[in-house]
């Protein structure tokens, strides 16, 4: 049997790809298709965002004509999928001709017609509207977005609003193509979405404005601090027809999200154990230090570690205690054990309190291991008993990583769904109702 191979996108599947599979399908007996995952196309220097890889490696199964679909990962990966399916010649469009000929020392390498006047690029400049993004809230966060939102296809930053006008007008004199607007009203009429990077107390009136107007929202986690207000917002999104998604840029990081996957695969087992941490030492006279505006290391942290938790373990946990080391009316330091029926986590935040920052998931069979700092993970490692079988995994994290929630983002609202796979409605509510029993002190001891 002669096993082909070719790989692609296939964002907006079209008739140029169905002609390009079936050319390649025609060369042999069984044809492997690798659909590229959602990670940065650094030769089109953009992020793909109409159609994400499940989406998209649904939409080759539809042809009918791959026998077999695989998920391309990394770098590197070809020459490995190559010698693993013993395949015996490489198809690809002849717009890489040449860029492939290194393939050539493993299997027969052959560059394909492609159909002329057509390609997802075209179809994407035809059909995809941009969406207007405008920023409230122009503080040091804010500052990182334009450039991320750059490398995002279907995007751009027209507007900025800031109760303090002079920080807005800061903040376009640094960035082209942005207005600043001193009347909200204003700014909402210039923008189809909002991204919102304002001090945590100020986030549910802001959410809620914003979706009153008739626009999807991206917030800076942790959006609320109150369970009863993440559901009221989340409902008030769907009812609107608009998106609302919560800016956790490690729940849409490429290495984290591979990282949960195998993990719910049974690479390591059973899960029966979760350790994340994070810490910061930050200038005291900071907001983050400022109880009046919600600061303290739970509130600044906590939905970070609280994700893997959240992800792999769910959300009816048994029972959750906080410990926690106080200094003028702010944490600086916590740790959260959550208990649930057949696993007990432990999470660690701390601003005036140093430590490791690493995420390690126990499991039955092995564990996982992510070395600080793991929130920007771009390597992990699973680890056996037999450490011949251990397994490295190495990923590039580019820029501040808020391009890929930015990417996220904009998939949602053109595809209009109102939750992300990434971090589930249910997962950023739950990180409230934690965030609100700390604010409460259920369950809390100061040590």
């Amino acid at each position: 049997m002669k096993k082909v191979i070719t790989y692609g996108t296939y964002d907006l599947l079209h008739q140029g790809h169905i002609n390009l599979l079936k050319r390649a399908k025609a060369l042999g007996d069984y044809l492997i298709v690798g659909v590229t995952n959602d990670n940065f196309d650094r030769d089109r220097g953009k992020l793909n965002v109409r159609n994400n890889v499940l989406e998209r490696v649904e939409a080759v199964k539809a042809t009918g004509l791959a026998d077999q679909v695989i998920i391309e990962d990394y770098v590197g990966q070809k020459i490995d999928d190559v010698q693993k399916y013993d395949v015996d010649i490489f198809a690809i469009g002849s717009d890489w001709e040449g860029k492939f000929d290194y393939l050539s020392e493993f299997c027969e390498v052959v560059y394909l017609p492609r159909t002329e006047g057509i390609s997802s690029t075209m179809l994407r400049a035809e059909s995809q509207d941009t969406v207007k993004v405008g920023i409230i809230g122009c503080g040091r966060i804010a500052h990182r977005f334009p450039s991320e939102a750059n490398v995002v296809n279907g995007v751009s930053i027209t507007a900025a609003y800031d109760l303090n006008f002079k920080a807005g007008q800061d903040f376009v004199e640094k960035f082209k193509d942005i207005t600043v607007y001193s009347d909200l009203q204003e700014f909402y009429k210039n923008v189809d979405a909002v991204y919102v990077a304002t001090p945590h107390l100020a986030h549910y009136e802001n959410i809620k404005t914003s979706l009153l107007a008739g626009k999807h929202v991206l917030c800076e986690t942790p959006m609320v601090l109150k369970f009863d207000q993440a559901k009221e917002l989340y409902k008030l999104a769907e009812e609107q027809g608009v998106i609302l998604m919560e800016a956790n840029k490690t729940a849409h990081c490429p290495a984290f999200n591979h990282l949960m996957v195998m993990i719910k695969s049974g690479l390591i087992g059973e899960v029966v154990d979760i350790e994340a941490s994070l810490s910061q030492l930050l200038d005291k006279g900071g907001r983050e230090f400022d109880p009046e505006q919600a600061g303290g290391a739970m509130f600044e942290q906590g939905s970070y570690p609280l994700l893997p938790i959240l992800k792999l373990m769910g959300i009816n946990y048994e029972n959750i205690e906080l410990f926690s080391r106080m200094e003028n009316g702010v944490d600086v330091h916590t740790k959260g054990v959550i208990r649930y029926p057949k696993a007990v986590c432990s999470f660690k935040v701390g601003l005036g309190v140093k430590t490791e920052g690493n995420l390690v998931i126990s499991g039955t069979k092995g564990y996982a291991y992510v070395p600080a700092p793991w929130w920007k993970t771009d390597y992990f490692e699973l680890r056996y008993e037999d450490s011949n079988e251990n397994k490295k995994f190495f990923y590039k994290w580019d820029g501040f990583g808020l391009r890929y929630e930015i990417q996220e983002f904009i998939s949602c609202i053109y595809n209009h769904r109102f939750s992300s796979a990434r971090l589930r409605r249910r997962e950023s509510i739950c990180m409230a109702e934690i965030m609100q029993k700390f604010s409460e002190r259920t369950n809390f001891f100061e040590i």
